[in-house]
């Protein structure tokens, strides 16, 4: 094992959001694929988004108490015969630190109880072995592998360190320091979502939002090299000149079309998307939204960077050359 170049004594965290706010445009579509594919994959399992932050909240419980303890579970440790008692559950804390309202807290609760994800006995909830199956993070540990190498390319440019891993190598080290590693994902994650939550109806609106985002960035025309945050927000806005359809929106996403063309209908009433007359969506955040989303997206990335800081100080590569 080698260790990847620490980065730790060299370079704070405030540096290495300089770094990622003036790399913004190589960064960003990994970023926002892994944001977008976990909140579509998120939706998948339950058909809401709220029902699997609740769900992950719960076995976020095991990664804090390694944490707290020192002790470092790779993956196929953590999955292997799995399952997990919460000695005691309090629905005021699940709704303050998720942001969900309390009756909605415990009505999903009921749901996925009834569904048989968890068991409920007096104030005890145990989940089923089959809900740790139902959030094995297969595609996101790509993704995030994919964002980390991202990473690890821009700091090599910057001169922070030397040498570029790939995705496959950083891959197995994220799944040897998993527990460290996804405890940080998941910290990002409902910080994140928190921060979205007193903006929007829901998430599942935002992950509509965030597929349009993406196709802006997938665009043949949005042709970014090197841009900072703030050109790159600038630039993309109306970069589109394709645009998607709520047919397509809700293929994607798997939220019903009905339901996604009233999110929509939010989203273009609040100055996020525009839709033209034939129906197409674009990225147009204007006005007071812009100004609103760009310092949401400032504490976002001051997250992001101490949460790819804390990771890539953290796994370690196998060296094969």
């Amino acid at each position: 094992m080698k260790q990847l170049p620490s980065i730790s004594n060299s370079i704070d965290e405030d540096k290495i959001l300089k770094i990622i706010n003036k790399n913004f445009s190589k960064i960003a579509p990994f970023y926002y694929e892994l944001i977008s594919g976990w909140l579509i994959r998120s939706y998948k399992t339950f058909n809401d988004i709220d029902k699997f932050i609740i769900l992950i909240y719960f076995i976020n419980k095991d990664l804090i108490f390694y944490r707290k303890n020192g002790l470092i579970i790779n993956y196929d440790t953590f999955y292997k015969d799995k399952s997990l008692e919460i000695p005691k559950i309090n629905i005021t804390d699940i709704s303050n630190d998720l942001q969900i309202p309390k009756e909605s807290v415990r009505r999903k609760l009921q749901e996925l109880e009834k569904a048989g994800v968890i068991k409920k006995t007096r104030k005890k909830i145990f989940l089923d072995r089959s809900a740790f199956i139902a959030q094995k993070p297969l595609k996101t540990l790509r993704e995030f592998s994919a964002l980390i190498n991202k990473f690890n390319e821009v700091l090599v440019e910057e001169k922070i360190t030397t040498k570029v891993f790939d995705v496959n190598e950083i891959s197995q080290s994220i799944k040897n320091n998993f527990s460290f590693c996804w405890y940080q994902f998941y910290k990002f994650l409902f910080i994140f979502t928190n921060r979205w939550r007193v903006k929007i109806p829901d998430l599942e609106t935002l992950a509509v939002a965030f597929v349009v985002l993406l196709n802006t960035v997938g665009n043949k025309e949005f042709k970014v090299k090197d841009l900072n945050i703030k050109n790159w927000t600038k630039l993309s806005q109306g970069a589109d000149d394709v645009g998607v359809n709520a047919m397509s929106l809700s293929e994607i996403t798997g939220i019903p079309r009905p339901t996604v063309v009233r999110k929509i209908k939010y989203l273009v009433k609040n100055d996020y998307l525009n839709i033209n007359e034939k129906k197409l969506i674009t990225l147009d955040i204007r006005g007071k939204t812009l100004k609103s989303t760009t310092k949401t997206q400032d504490l976002n990335m001051k997250d992001l960077s101490k949460f790819l800081h804390r990771v890539f100080n953290q796994i370690k590569i196998i060296n094969s050359n």
